[in-house]
């Protein structure tokens, strides 16, 4: 296990990242993202039905309208896994016509129901969703570059801020490549993902600063010290990771439709999390320990000039 060289061979850990980064990039641009309601606006209809009805039921009536897509949720207390009085529907912006329309389709289709609420999103909601996501992904990032500085170095809070930003750009890479639905919950997931891989980057981090204290002699070899590092946490990153990944895959596939968005975000990030800490972090330490360890040899030199 110890012959792998994580830390030498950086290179082809970077040139990887970039490469996906920038085909996501492209994609982003040229494809964009499929937005939700939360962002594009739409309508928010609940249903209480005469008798208990299945989602395949409401969501037969809406595919005659283009409307296959909608988010159909089961609630109340009489819900289960198939069938429920209860039904939210969550569908792109509909005219009054096409409105009166559907509501006949599901009354003769599905069954007699009472509205309990018919509402309209605004799309300028989504542009505060988006604002306020931005905000907190970069105070996050400042805070926790400023803890790491404390903590730490300098060095390893920046390594450890784009390590986080090399996971959200796969995320959002991979959900422009798949066109899976962007919405309120996709936030939360970054800012789960955010959580999730500071938290193993840190751990790495300071057995890499214990390391550094206690077996690391000036002019030593610092991949090495990193290597050892790394594999020092490597059983404990990998557990925490497939602990996780198995119980985001049972919601996944257990969960239902409204969550599958969401739980798939997770399972990207978790996983970019994992590969983030071990190959790029630590690497990307390395390099700005490098950049600075010139500096100070060309300021010596200038010096004794």
């Amino acid at each position: 296990m110890n012959k792998l060289d994580i830390a030498g061979r950086s290179k082809i850990w970077f040139a990887i990242s970039t490469v996906v980064i920038v085909a996501g990039i492209i994609c982003m641009c040229v494809r964009g993202f499929n937005f939700g309601i939360d962002f594009t606006g739409g309508t928010i209809i609940d249903l209480k039905f005469a008798r208990p009805v299945a989602i395949a039921e409401v969501r037969s009536s809406l595919a005659k309208f283009g409307m296959e897509g909608a988010t159909i949720q089961l609630s109340g207390a009489q819900s289960d896994v198939t069938a429920a009085e209860d039904v939210m529907i969550r569908a792109a912006d509909m005219e009054e016509e096409q409105r009166k329309e559907v509501m006949a389709a599901l009354k003769s289709d599905v069954g007699d129901y009472t509205v309990m609420r018919e509402e309209k999103v605004g799309a300028t909601i989504g542009g505060e969703l988006i604002t306020n996501a931005v905000l907190a992904l970069v105070v996050s990032w400042a805070l926790i570059i400023a803890y790491v500085a404390y903590r730490f170095e300098w060095r390893f809070g920046v390594a450890a801020v784009l390590a986080l930003i090399h996971d959200i750009l796969i995320v959002l890479a991979v959900f422009s490549f798949t066109g899976r639905q962007i919405d309120s919950s996709f936030i939360a997931a970054l800012l789960t993902i955010v959580g999730y891989s500071i938290n193993d980057t840190i751990v790495i981090f300071d057995r890499i600063r214990e390391n550094l204290k206690l077996h690391f002699r000036r002019g030593g070899d610092v991949v090495k010290l990193v290597n050892t590092s790394v594999f020092q946490t490597l059983t404990r990153s990998l557990y925490t990771v497939f602990t996780v990944m198995f119980t985001t895959f049972a919601l996944y596939f257990f969960g239902g439709e409204t969550t599958k968005d969401f739980a798939f975000a997770l399972l990207v990030g978790f996983g970019c999390g994992c590969y983030s800490s071990i190959f790029i972090a630590s690497p990307l330490w390395i390099v700005f320990r490098k950049m600075g360890d010139k500096k100070k040899v060309a300021a010596n030199a200038a010096v004794a000039k």
